[in-house]
């Protein structure tokens, strides 16, 4: 039986949930069927774990803010002949409580129970706090 893993990523050069999402609806950041993706120097060595259910959980300056289902994952060949991993996703968003995470290199594995919740449906089209105070408000307990 596989079990389900997450991957936990930076979003560099993002300000905020919108910028990602912006950045997601270019044609340059989807695969070639319009799904957006995130292409990585290196292949999951779990791959099986996180196509079972598993999502991208995106960091925004230093905090978790949302997520991504994770549909599969594509080899990659770019203009340089490198294999890559292209991690493709479901379309959307889905905003979690915000839960801080320091800086790091690359992805991290996230076990399904150390995963931030999701948002209760009601709040998930508020417009998103700045980053910065979301994470002032998780280092307090107020999510």
């Amino acid at each position: 039986m596989t079990k389900t893993v997450h991957l936990l990523k930076l979003s560099v050069g993002t300000e905020d949930v919108a910028g990602l999402a912006a950045w997601q609806s270019t044609k340059r950041a989807q695969s070639d069927d319009g799904l957006p993706r995130h292409i990585t120097r290196m292949w999951p060595k779990r791959g099986d774990e996180i196509v079972n259910g598993g999502s991208i959980f995106w960091v925004i300056k230093g905090v978790i803010l949302c997520r991504q289902p994770v549909l599969r994952l594509d080899e990659y060949i770019g203009a340089d002949g490198i294999r890559r991993c292209a991690i493709c996703c479901k379309p959307g968003l889905i905003r979690v409580a915000a839960t801080p995470k320091r800086a790091f290199q690359g992805w991290r594995y996230l076990s399904v129970d150390d995963a931030p919740a999701d948002l209760p449906q009601g709040r998930q089209s508020e417009e998103a706090l700045p980053p910065e105070l979301s994470k002032a408000l998780a280092a307090i307990g107020v999510r």
